[in-house]
């Protein structure tokens, strides 16, 4: 087992300041615009950065390759033609042509890179875009380099940089940012949980890519070997997509991300992939996704999902493309977990008696961009049998009940903590009877681990408050008589204007023994 812990792929310190200094440029720009126009200038300084870093090193061993392309193909750098490199740009980043100049770049590095075909933004000629504040943005990405110190590689800051910025992007738009990014802490819950140390790990609604991002650094901060991991993925959303392809190459990820716009009910474009890892966060209670359309599937093995919401297609579909011993995790909303209409209590019902749910995480409020409708985690898998270094696990489900967690960031958005992460993932894997972890135990209102018999009388409901009971409460009269004394004492500091409801509070609390 890996404890989770504070990662060293976390912030870099300054990515805060540079995304205010960022915003303040964005003038009355709508986020949902401007993202594009500064992520794929970021984009942009990536692939040069790279590029300049493996022509360097060419240069110096003297080899006479440098100009030779498949030097760079072999270590996954992209070829970026003289006229589109960054300091081509920021030498005319003042002159009022710099959109077309980047328009132009973005396009011959398009045509020399076939992986990049129709990904990159080409509208930054466009008139409605001040020319002014481009070039001004072309400054500041350039001083990302100087920002993040000399201990760091420029191109693996600018990995950063850019799912940072995606994350404030998602939060600047509210409803619509949730649609192509999953807050990173609901992500790491989902990869410390699964631990995608290698195998095939798929997302078939992966949005900006944020799940392989942090399987990624999940492998490369646990001593793993990031070949060992091959990653797909399905988006139908052809800007996400986009997004994703760029946040995958700015992170060094090679992936097998497939731009479905029928989606991956209707054509799923990886038919035959059998999974070892999925982690997806669908988006919820979707009403019409053309359910009446494949009423006939081999998908739906435990029921037909209802026409009018497709929590429990995207239930069937991960399943099916999960291999013999695949496990999955999966954001969905919390009626999932209790539903009785249009025969989802049914498919619910077998799901639990064909043993494949292993775990059901009830999460905090508040931690998506999109929504406040409350959410929950399924964690899923098709063997459940000893082996493997984990125990027999048949016959129960672990309950987590973890909507006491997390701290607010904001007015309106909470987060969970790395002890909070830490905490889920550990009572997991402990669950789980892997090596090093200690013993199980069940703690009241927080886990439980119930067998399948007493989730049956139950309806088949999956709520974990139903089965984990409430947090045991210490009688503790010395701890009581601490904290009491430390209140009146601050109350009898503040209490200094002797009016009527000061009066009335130290009477009451002298008619309890708490004289002020």
């Amino acid at each position: 087992m890996a404890k989770a812990e504070k990662k060293n792929g976390g912030d870099l310190g300054f990515e805060a300041e540079l995304f205010k200094t960022a915003d303040k440029l964005r003038g009355n720009m709508e986020p949902s615009d401007y993202k594009h126009v500064v992520l794929g200038l970021i984009f942009l300084k990536y692939i040069s950065d790279a590029f300049d870093e493996k022509h360097k090193l060419l240069l110096s061993e003297g080899s006479g390759t440098a100009e030779d392309r498949d030097e760079y193909a072999a270590d996954n750098v992209f070829w970026v033609p003289k006229d589109a490199r960054w300091a081509q740009l920021q030498a005319n980043a003042k002159l009022p042509t710099i959109g077309t100049l980047i328009d132009d770049a973005m396009r011959a590095i398009e045509n020399d890179n076939e992986s990049l075909k129709g990904v990159l933004p080409k509208d930054y000629a466009r008139p409605a875009l001040n020319k002014i504040m481009l070039g001004e943005l072309i400054d500041l990405i350039s001083k990302i380099d100087l920002m993040a110190g000399g201990d760091h590689k420029s191109k693996d800051v600018l990995g950063r940089v850019y799912e940072y910025f995606l994350g404030r992007f998602a939060g600047a738009e509210g409803k619509g940012g949730g649609e192509f990014y999953t807050p990173r802490s609901v992500v790491r819950v989902l990869v410390e949980m699964l631990e995608p140390y290698s195998g095939r790990i798929y997302d078939p609604c992966c949005g900006s890519g944020g799940m392989f991002v942090q399987s990624e650094n999940f492998v490369r901060e646990h001593g793993g070997r990031i070949g060992d991991i091959a990653v797909y993925g399905q988006e139908s959303n052809y800007v996400t997509w986009r997004l994703a392809k760029m946040n995958l190459a700015v992170r060094g990820i090679d992936s097998d991300i497939r731009w479905n716009n029928e989606g991956s009910f209707h054509k799923d474009e990886l038919r035959d992939l059998k999974a070892d890892f999925i982690l997806a966060n669908p988006p919820f209670n979707i009403s019409d996704w053309g359910g009446e359309r494949i009423r006939d599937d081999v998908r739906w093995k435990y029921g037909v999902p209802p026409i009018g919401n497709a929590n429990f297609a995207w239930l069937q579909h991960i399943i099916h493309h999960l291999g013999p011993s695949g496990t999955a995790g999966v954001v969905l909303a919390n009626g999932s977990m209790t539903s009785t209409q249009s025969g989802e209590d049914v498919i619910r019902r077998e799901m639990v008696e064909q043993d494949v749910v292993d775990c059901m995480v009830a999460l905090p409020g508040q931690l998506f961009y999109s929504t406040q409708i409350p959410a929950c985690l399924w964690f899923l898998a098709r063997n459940k049998n000893p082996g493997k270094g984990l125990r027999d696990r048949r016959g129960s489900i672990l309950f987590i009940d973890a909507r006491k967690m997390g701290v607010l960031v904001d007015r309106v958005r909470r987060e969970l903590t790395d002890k909070d992460v830490e905490r889920i993932t550990n009572t997991y894997h402990t669950w789980r009877g892997e090596a090093d972890c200690g013993e199980y135990t069940d703690l009241a209102g927080f886990c439980r681990s119930v067998p399948l018999a007493e989730i049956a009388k139950h309806g088949h409901v999956l709520t974990p408050g139903r089965y984990v009971g409430s947090e045991a409460v210490e009688d503790d009269d010395e701890a009581f008589e601490e904290k009491m004394q430390l209140l009146t004492e601050k109350l009898a500091e503040q209490m200094t204007q002797g009016n009527e409801l000061d009066a009335l509070i130290r009477k009451k609390l002298a008619g309890v023994g708490y004289a002020i």
